[in-house]
Formats: structure tokens, C-alpha cells, sequence
């Protein structure tokens, strides 16, 4: 099981934290995508996970912001 870390964080601070998730997230679908078109089955399938994982973490930070 991970270990549960706590941070407070402004809201500038948190937004930083979504914005860059958000291109991450999206950086990853790209390689998915282009790992796919080159018949990298493993690595578009790695790729999407991060991307799904990416995604998780910052709908829970964008939760807090909304909170």
C-alpha cells in the first residue's frame, strides 16, 4: 500500500500542480497514441496507465480547488 502524504498548498499553487498534470496527461496520451501507430502494443498500453493514473491524481486536486 503507498504511503498517504499530506500538503498544504495555495490555490496558485495547487492550479501550478493541475496545469502541469494536465500536460503531462496529455503528453502521455500523445505517445500512446503514437506508440499505437508504430505497433508499440507494450508501450501504448504503458502509456495510457500513466495517462489513466496522471488523470486520477488531478481530478482529486481539482476536487480540492472546487471544494
Amino acid at each position: 500500500m503507498a504511503k498517504t502524504i499530506t500538503i498544504t498548498l495555495t490555490e496558485d499553487e495547487a492550479e501550478i500542480i493541475v496545469d502541469a498534470l494536465e500536460s503531462d496527461r496529455d503528453s502521455y496520451t500523445e505517445s500512446a497514441d503514437d506508440a499505437r501507430k508504430e505497433g508499440d502494443r507494450q508501450s501504448a498500453e504503458s502509456f495510457r496507465e500513466a495517462a489513466k493514473r496522471i488523470s486520477a491524481v488531478l481530478a482529486r486536486v481539482q476536487a480540492e480547488l472546487e471544494g
